[in-house]
């Protein structure tokens, strides 16, 4: 269960203390406001603040002071072409403080985005808390014979089953160990920050992660895309349905222009061209390495 009683009860009075404001609101975000989505066995994504909404952009690449007199079909143009030619800096006023609980392996991918301001859990302070990320078995599989960084097909039977046991004992003595070592019941006890150094990848943290919206778009782009890992993908897709709330219009150009596009390379564009010219292109006459052909033909046939 990704939160306790005592956080439900605490989201809760959040949510009943509202106070009148004068700043930008986003009824879509307000909805999402300090409530948790669940993701994997015991992780969760909440929105704890945020600043901005899809007017804020479009205040910002105008340089202007409330709504003016554009109107909404204008402002939905403006926010596309903006999202269309690439211009970042209106989409940075515009900034999202998310609370998340994922497991640390999941943690350390999610960090080499360095565009963000981050505050974790610290095992130094803090007893980690006995809980694990253990794989439903859909999502235990083989290493990609085509992708050394990706799964291929899922494990099955007997070796599904010993995997996961295995992933559920390993975790389990980790964690036991972990306590004996901290203990002070008739012992020094070894200090947290040290005992820390046994616990698996798997064992969740969690921490406060403030971004602006087009690094969170750039975040999104890569982890929310079909070949991330299923374990952070999750969390980009959850993250999805927030922002597409929060700012709708500025999500329906992402979803256009980002997720749903395709960028070719000059040579990919050359081989189009010559193929609707009637040509016969093949990847020893295409300019293109075998892995750039086998992606461009996944996508164009």
């Amino acid at each position: 269960m990704p939160l306790s009683p005592e956080q439900i009860g605490e989201i809760a009075a959040q949510r009943a203390d509202t106070q009148p404001t004068l700043r930008a609101v986003s009824p879509g975000m307000e909805a999402h406001l300090f409530n948790a989505l669940p993701v994997l066995d015991h992780g969760f994504v909440r929105v704890v603040d945020y600043m901005g909404d899809d007017n804020a952009i479009v205040q910002a690449a105008r340089v202007s002071y409330g709504k003016g007199t554009k109107s909404v079909s204008n402002d939905e143009g403006l926010i596309r072409y903006l999202m269309r030619h690439w211009h970042s800096t209106p989409f940075e006023m515009c900034e999202v403080k998310l609370h998340v609980k994922l497991p640390v392996f999941v943690a350390r991918q999610w960090i080499r985005h360095r565009t963000a301001n981050v505050n974790e859990y610290s095992g130094r302070y803090s007893i980690l808390d006995r809980e694990f990320y253990i794989p439903s078995p859909e999502h235990l599989a083989a290493q990609s014979v085509v992708n050394n960084q990706g799964r291929g097909a899922p494990l099955s039977g007997e070796e599904a089953a010993r995997v996961l046991e295995w992933l559920k004992q390993d975790a389990g003595r980790a964690y036991d160990h972990y306590e004996a070592m901290i203990s002070q019941e008739g012992q020094q006890g070894l200090a947290r920050e040290l005992a820390r150094m046994n616990l698996p990848a798997n064992i969740y943290t969690q921490w406060y992660w403030k971004v602006d919206l087009h690094n969170l778009l750039h975040f999104l782009r890569l982890r929310a895309d079909a070949h991330a890992q299923y374990e952070i993908r999750v969390y980009a897709d959850a993250i999805c349905q927030i922002v597409k709330d929060w700012v709708p219009l500025a999500y329906k150009a992402f979803e256009d222009y980002r997720l749903g596009a395709v960028s070719l390379s000059a040579q990919q564009v050359d081989v189009i061209k010559r193929r609707l010219a009637g040509e016969d292109v093949v990847q020893e006459t295409s300019g293109m390495s075998k892995g750039e052909w086998r992606e461009f033909t996944a996508i164009w046939g």
